[in-house]
């Protein structure tokens, strides 16, 4: 009786291949689906990879295109490139007066931009391609804060024809970006690369045809 009982208890240990075992099953579903997604997975990684800008671009700063259609006249807009601020103003043919009287010319440290502050094609009375629009690196020269923009005439003294102010210093430029005599800044605000791509689009970080400018060749104290 005892061996009996014994064999039929070792036999009843021994699991049946014939029974289906639902616990089983599913886990070879998942490994077997789990293999052939990371299979996929190091197939499509290089090709998203491919798909994203070199990590030299990104240092560098690839060029980035700005639509400037919806910037009122007088408004200013900040984008950021080479991980600083830029500023793109839409001036106003009032602004554009302001800028070419001889009595302001007379308050600036450069105001025919003499120091390569900005590319040839910029290095005029507007510093800029097309006068009605500027693009300027929007970091102070002295210590490398960000100046407040401020257009209105008489804003921060009766004698204020418009432009920025740094926050930290109180260098002052005008709405060229040049800077006041008396200011800790010693520069003008630079100009970056740029081009128009079309009637409303500005491209920062590009030249227009014949243009080799690059940030690397703005001078610096």
């Amino acid at each position: 009786m005892t061996s009996t009982f014994e064999s039929r208890s070792e036999a009843s240990s021994v699991p049946d291949s014939s029974v289906s075992d639902p616990e089983r099953r599913d886990f070879i579903v998942i490994m077997a689906t789990a293999m052939a997604a990371g299979g996929a997975a190091a197939v499509a990684w290089p090709l998203v990879d491919q798909m994203n800008p070199a990590s030299n671009v990104v240092a560098q700063g690839a060029p980035i295109t700005v639509d400037v259609s919806k910037i009122e006249p007088g408004q200013m807009i900040t984008v950021m490139w080479q991980a600083k601020p830029m500023f793109i103003v839409h001036r106003t043919p009032a602004m554009l007066e302001r800028l070419a009287q001889p009595s302001e010319a007379a308050d600036l440290r450069d105001p025919l931009s003499k120091t390569k502050q900005q590319p040839a094609y910029a290095a005029n009375w507007s510093r800029s391609i097309k006068p009605a629009y500027l693009v300027l690196v929007g970091v102070c020269t002295h210590l490398g804060c960000i100046p407040n923009f401020r257009p209105a005439p008489g804003s921060i003294g009766p004698n204020w024809p418009g432009g920025w102010l740094c926050p930290c210093h109180g260098s002052r430029y005008d709405l060229a970006g040049r800077v006041f005599n008396g200011s800790p800044a010693p520069l003008n605000l630079p100009v970056p690369p740029y081009r128009f791509a079309s009637d409303t689009a500005i491209e920062i970080g590009k030249n227009p045809p014949g243009g080799s400018f690059a940030m690397s060749q703005i001078q610096t104290m």
